[in-house]
């Protein structure tokens, strides 16, 4: 699968987010990278402070970030139809840490 393919599935995740979930998204940018350097086999990352943890202090701070690891997704599906699947999955899962959703419960609601 090529680069701009994968990106393009990423913005058609993006498109599936609610709008008013999409529109309560403050300070975050989505990108696609090929691996985590330091977890090879991880498919997503947020890094933030999440809406729920802000506090009237929270200003002037650079974006949060989703990053969805284009090569360990490749290498976890076995066909396109999985690849379309799993980034819909990935990136929810990062956009509900924005949230402040934690790990656990994503998975109890069969995000994980």
């Amino acid at each position: 699968m090529t680069p701009d393919r994968f990106e393009d599935l990423v913005g058609n995740a993006l498109d599936l987010v609610p709008e008013q979930l999409a529109a309560a998204m403050d300070n975050v940018v989505v990108l696609v990278e090929d691996r985590n350097p330091d977890e090879p086999d991880l498919l997503g990352l947020y890094e933030g402070v999440a809406l729920t943890e802000r506090t009237a202090d929270y200003a002037g701070e650079l974006p949060d970030r989703i990053t969805i690891y284009r090569d360990a997704v490749l290498d976890f599906c076995d066909d396109e139809e999985q690849v379309v699947d799993e980034v819909a999955i990935t990136v929810v899962h990062e956009i509900a840490h924005h949230f402040g959703i934690e790990e656990e419960r994503l998975h109890e609601l069969g995000w994980g």
